[in-house]
């Protein structure tokens, strides 16, 4: 009976991983107790088809210490070439009464967040993907230097069709 279990659970397991068809790239960073304002995460890409587009997205897992309704993120895509291209982003986290949006049945929420979409890298080699949070009080000019809330950053890259 142990072995039927087992391999119940490993056929479980599997069949739930393999269910992702789109996924490229799926890589997630833990946050200490808070995100320090200078704390720059990066993901160095898989060297990709040059070929192919890519939906990019941006996850952030955060719990109910997080005290703002949105997140204001600056991303900077390093090419194999040397260029950066930098973006400032702005993700709603909750609803107007407060709602938590995201998935999670818990007090841990997960937020998918578009970053870019239809993305050829043209240029072969890594590509360096860097998030910094750019937290500010309403009114205040200094940034929040210590985020608390977010547990984790990730990054995925998934298939899209091409036109």
């Amino acid at each position: 009976m142990t072995k039927l279990k087992f391999f119940l659970i490993l056929f479980i397991v599997i069949t739930l991983t393999s269910c992702d068809d789109k996924q490229v790239f799926d890589d997630y960073q833990n946050v200490s107790d808070a995100w320090g304002m200078n704390e720059k995460i990066s993901f160095t890409l898989p060297e990709l088809d040059t070929t192919k587009t890519y939906n990019l997205f941006i996850n952030i897992r955060n719990t109910n210490d997080y005290k703002y309704s949105n997140l204001f993120l600056i991303s900077k895509m390093q090419f194999p070439n040397g260029k950066v291209v930098t973006d400032t982003l702005e993700y709603r986290f909750a609803t107007p009464d407060g709602q938590w949006l995201g998935t999670g049945f818990s007090d841990l929420k997960e937020n998918k967040l578009w970053y870019k979409e239809k993305v050829k890298f043209e240029e072969k080699g890594n590509y360096i993907i860097t998030l910094q949070h750019a937290m500010r009080k309403n009114g205040e000019v200094d940034g929040v230097s210590s985020l608390e809330g977010i547990t984790d950053v990730g990054f995925r890259i998934e298939n899209t069709q091409n036109p």
